[in-house]
């Protein structure tokens, strides 16, 4: 995936739109979509400041997983996890123990 396509499931993860995103960056709005494209790339210091809004790392962003200690995939649910009200990662966390407890028991 692109970096465009990973900014677009962010977003739509978080339920935001491609102009909040440029308002939070002060940036124009084009911009973001340009990214979106993939037909620009952000600088680096943009690059930070959207790893930061997100809470994810710069890695996680252009699916580079550093030394492969976390893969993308990981990377994903961690975002996920922490877009999710303190309920729901409960809620989430009850449901992945029951999936590995359930794996465990087939093996």
């Amino acid at each position: 995936m692109a970096f465009g396509d990973v900014l677009r499931s962010l977003l739509c993860d978080r339920d935001m739109t491609q102009k909040e995103l440029a308002a939070k960056l002060n940036i124009a709005a084009s911009t973001v979509g340009n990214y979106i494209q993939n037909s620009r790339e952000p600088d680096f210091e943009t690059l930070k400041q959207i790893a930061d809004h997100f809470d994810v790392s710069v890695d996680y962003l252009l699916e580079h997983p550093f030394n492969n200690v976390n893969s993308v995939d990981e990377e994903h649910l961690l975002c996920i996890y922490r877009a999710m009200m303190p309920e729901q990662r409960e809620m989430f966390t009850e449901q992945g123990k029951a999936i590995v407890r359930l794996n465990n028991k087939k093996e």
